[in-house]
């Protein structure tokens, strides 16, 4: 690093997606449906009664994407592999899944482009969720059958690996809160869910390193830091739940082998008991693996109250804060926050930040999006970033949320996170600004003005 905007010579810069927001071709080739095909099908669950069964049809145009990433000088790309393209049925090995993702990854071969592959991002399959989903054991063995057979068919091929992305969302969203697939909302069911969600990392983890595969990887968590909204002690209390809720919960067991304690107990009404927990299970879960990814958004201001019927707190948007379109409070100084925690309390691993990005409101104009809102964004946090570094701390990789516009979860088509615009009705793709601002950051493997 020479001058004051340099980032690391080996510093990755990419961009990500996931399997579900962007392929499409939701009944191709042997796939079956996911537990948010189903989801997206019943009435007021999702904006606009939106589903993914189109999104940006990837699956018919990787090529064309793959291109396009080259074009705007990526050079790592993260994405995720749909399960039920890969095992559509019980015990059923789906080969012209997997035909697809070697056709992408000899693609993005061929540009130079090297690949993160996310194991699983939400599009769990709903024959598993007919067995009970991840409240049942039997998941764990499910996933590790459709892990071993990426881990065979592209283990030596692609260099990185996430287990896991955002467990907090695929099970308290999802089993607890019911705004994400499947929907219930039953505790027990969601604490549930995300024991076995970490278990199968841990197993993972130790799969990927007895087949001798010699890659990086590792579990990606969404993560803030919080604060309390006042000093009373209420709401320091409160803080302290939702750090546990959201942070503790699975960085805990991963990197210290156990629960938190006072969240342990605060749950246990919820739960009853704890029998999903088996013994080994946290000795299990305790690998880390060779990098920690992080998702972060947006910090958490927190005070007592009673807006989330079992942790009784709120969140607090600060007088005069400036939001993205998500409604979320930007913060970047706290992205370094939640890193030095994480340096001083948990890792020293390397840390990948593999998402990061801004909703806008993003409107094509004469072939172009001007998305400054965007720019000023990824900024603030790649200044935040470089901050880390300088400080000593191990982070290796920034990847930009999103590559594309894409199907966003619950809000449909509403929110548009992509630095290319998609038009959805005849999928054009459109590079924003944004796109060619990171495209110069990359290129100069530092901050451009």
């Amino acid at each position: 690093m020479n001058n004051k905007s340099d980032f690391p010579s080996d510093f990755i810069w990419g961009v990500a997606t996931s399997s579900y927001q962007i392929e499409g071709a939701a009944d191709a080739d042997g796939r079956t449906a996911s537990i948010w095909d189903t989801f997206c099908r019943t009435p007021g669950k999702v904006a606009g009664g939106d589903t993914g069964e189109r999104a940006c049809e990837h699956y018919y145009r990787f090529r064309e994407d793959v291109r396009l990433l080259a074009d705007l000088g990526i050079k790592h790309y993260r994405f995720s592999i749909a399960w039920p393209r890969i095992y559509p049925e019980k015990g059923k090995l789906n080969r012209e899944g997997l035909d697809f993702y070697r056709s992408l990854l000899n693609e993005l071969k061929e540009c130079g482009i090297q690949p993160l592959v996310t194991v699983y991002h939400w599009d769990l399959p709903q024959w598993i969720q007919d067995e009970g989903g991840w409240t049942n054991r039997e998941a764990v063995d499910h996933y590790m059958e459709y892990a071993r057979t990426l881990f065979e068919e592209f283990g030596r091929e692609v260099p990185m690996w996430n287990t896991h992305n955002e467990p907090w969302c695929a099970a308290f969203l999802g089993y607890g809160v019911g705004v994400h697939a499947p929907g219930h909302r039953n505790w027990r069911e969601a604490i549930a869910a995300a024991h076995h969600i970490l278990l199968s990392h841990g197993l993972a983890v130790q799969a990927y390193r007895e087949m001798g595969l010699t890659g990086q990887i590792g579990i990606t968590l969404n993560l803030d830091h919080n604060d309390p909204a006042s000093d009373r002690e209420e709401d320091l209390e409160a803080r302290r739940r939702h750090d546990g809720y959201l942070n503790r919960w699975f960085l805990d067991p991963v990197f210290k082998g156990a629960y938190p304690q006072d969240m342990m107990e605060w749950f246990l009404p919820h739960v009853g008991e704890y029998d999903f927990i088996q013994p080994g299970d946290l000795e299990t879960i305790h690998e880390p693996g060779d990098l920690l990814g992080i998702n972060y958004y947006s910090r958490g201001v927190i005070r007592s109250g009673t807006g989330h019927s079992m942790l009784l707190t709120d969140y607090v948007l600060p007088e005069n804060s400036e939001v993205t379109d998500m409604g979320w409070e930007i913060h970047p100084e706290s992205l370094h926050r939640l890193m030095q925690r994480l340096r001083k309390d948990y890792t020293s691993i390397p840390i990948f930040i593999t998402e990061n990005g801004a909703a806008t409101k993003d409107v094509l104009e004469n072939g172009k999006v001007e998305d400054e809102g965007r720019i000023r964004y990824v900024k603030a946090h790649l200044e935040q970033s470089l901050k880390f570094i300088r400080d000593g701390g191990n982070l290796k990789g920034y990847y930009l949320w999103s590559f594309l516009d894409n199907f966003e979860w619950a809000f449909g088509y509403e929110k548009r996170f992509g630095m290319v615009h998609v038009d959805y009705e005849t999928q054009v793709r459109t590079p924003k600004a944004s796109a060619y601002w990171y495209r110069d950051v990359m290129r100069r493997n530092g901050i451009a003005d």
